[in-house]
């Protein structure tokens, strides 16, 4: 028996949302296009979504006072980076890795919608 992993309702209902907005649009657009028709997907879907979602930086005994801001929050759970590149580079999955650092949720996924294929890559938070 395959154990379920954390959320996998969730992301897989929203991988099949960003499958169709990269079938739909095909790659070539900016990244606040493939976001604004992410977001109209999601919330057809009925999911909560927050855009450009802020979290705070802690450093030691410090709060600092630039935030991170992540594209996209779904479902208080689900911390969502999109990119619309050739190709998902190494700084976009430490990206969101700080992403979860700084939330302090375990699951976030990066998209990249620039290519001939969706690209995404799953990133679970040890805590």
């Amino acid at each position: 028996m395959v154990d379920k992993y954390l959320h996998q309702d969730l992301t897989e209902k929203i991988i099949g949302i960003a499958m169709e907005v990269h079938r739909t649009l095909g790659p070539g657009f900016l990244e606040a296009v493939y976001e604004e028709a992410f977001v109209y997907e999601l919330e057809e879907a009925d999911l909560k979504c927050e855009r450009q979602k802020e979290f705070c930086i802690r450093y030691k005994e410090i709060t600092l006072k630039k935030k991170l801001r992540c594209d996209l929050l779904v479902e208080n759970k689900i911390i969502i980076e999109n990119k619309a590149a050739s190709d998902i580079a190494p700084i976009d999955e430490v990206q969101l890795v700080s992403y979860l650092k700084a939330s302090g949720l375990r699951i976030g996924l990066l998209f990249n919608f620039g290519s001939k294929s969706l690209e995404f890559k799953r990133r679970i938070a040890t805590q």
